[in-house]
């Protein structure tokens, strides 16, 4: 399976594109900004999806080597991007965060490209500190400083669930590494801590615990959209009640083209196809696993683990908040929700898994062949 893992992630991740623009194009014409045109999200985000293809053929084109090599370079232009945020008119407020920048009239979240910077800074630190691995400074101090720049300036945008999973991507390569599980799990603990304290000392933050806690309490203020998400499975059973045909959308469950497009994928497709998501992102992370594991070195190892652990765990946040598993987080559905800068981050990865494919599978071959042709060649 190993050596169709690619084309079969491929495949998925194909599938999922499919899914995310047909139901794009169900549910934004209901938008309140869509600007009086159906189509408005509907064309940005084919705009971003050309732009994502195309940075896709480029990383799988491009030796993965190259990423380490440059780590300082994406992780400088992260740390300013995410400073551009506080700096108006280039920083915009929406919501009452700062995480965009404002591009000619398309909207960057540099938060997307500090998830990237963290995880080839991660995997270059790791794979060049091999044997330091499992020491406290070397291990845990350094790289966990150097992340936390990132960290300071997303939590304050304000970003928290941004935030715990780039923290918990981090986690997921610092084991793959080799760091102390003990550590890590002290570390876990005080993360979690922490934006808990964080989100107590933030009104909106604190008003969507107590809404997840007692969501009957708060259907009609800070619970609405996990409620109104309910509501739309409940409606939508295992059949669904057509494609187009979901009434959620209409004003009744907010930014369900975005955040809570998974619920309308139940309402209007039903249990089935919203299971068969689950199951396209289970074989994402199944090959994409695969794929990191049988890399020729240290390097595409971590540097595939960051990446899957990124996909991987954004789906999952996403599906628990839109199934009221979890609170809500304001973290995208990959490959599905709109939102062109994290699609175009999620192609990214495909297309570094994709590169750490070919040299770990294709190279070798290659290779294998020429010595055997080289032997079977008489002298003169």
């Amino acid at each position: 399976m190993h050596r169709n893992s690619a084309y079969i992630l491929f495949l998925a991740v194909l599938g999922m594109l499919v899914i995310g623009i047909v139901m794009l194009f169900s549910t934004s014409a209901f938008a309140k900004d869509s600007h009086n045109d159906v189509y408005f999200f509907v064309k940005r985000q084919s705009v971003w999806l050309c732009f994502g293809l195309v940075v896709c053929a480029v990383a799988a084109t491009t030796d993965y080597h190259f990423w380490g090599r440059t780590w300082w370079i994406w992780f400088g232009l992260a740390v300013v991007a995410l400073a551009l945020c506080f700096l108006p008119p280039i920083g915009m407020r929406i919501n009452g965060s700062r995480r965009w920048i404002g591009l000619g009239g398309m909207n960057f979240q540099p938060s997307e490209l500090a998830k990237i910077a963290a995880v080839f800074f991660l995997a270059y630190w790791f794979a060049r500190n091999e044997k330091n691995s499992g020491r406290f400074l070397q291990g845990f101090i350094i790289p966990l400083s150097v992340i936390s720049i990132l960290l300071a300036l997303i939590v304050t945008e304000v970003d928290l669930g941004t935030t715990a999973l780039i923290g918990a991507t981090a986690f997921v390569m610092m084991f793959v590494a080799g760091t102390s599980p003990i550590i890590l799990g002290f570390l876990s603990m005080a993360g979690v801590g922490g934006i808990l304290f964080v989100a107590m000392t933030m009104r909106e933050r604190m008003g969507r615990l107590t809404a997840f806690m007692h969501p009957e309490m708060y259907k009609e203020g800070a619970g609405l959209q996990q409620w109104q998400a309910l509501i739309a499975w409940g409606s939508g059973g295992i059949e669904g009640v057509g494609l187009g045909e979901g009434r959620q959308k209409m004003a009744y469950l907010p930014y369900a083209h975005t955040d809570f497009i998974f619920p309308m994928i139940g309402e209007e497709l039903g249990l089935r196809i919203s299971l068969l998501v689950v199951f396209l992102f289970v074989v994402i992370i199944i090959c994409g696993t695969m794929i990191a594991l049988h890399a020729k070195d240290r390097f595409g190892l971590l540097l595939g683990s960051g990446v899957i652990s990124l996909l991987g765990l954004q789906a999952a946040v996403n599906i628990g908040v839109t199934t009221s598993l979890l609170p809500n987080k304001g973290l995208p559905l990959p490959f599905i929700s709109y939102g062109g800068s994290n699609l175009a981050a999620c192609l990214f990865g495909i297309g570094v898994l994709i590169s750490i494919y070919r040299r770990g599978v294709l190279e070798p071959v290659n290779t294998k062949r020429s010595t055997m042709q080289a032997r079977s060649t008489p002298r003169i």
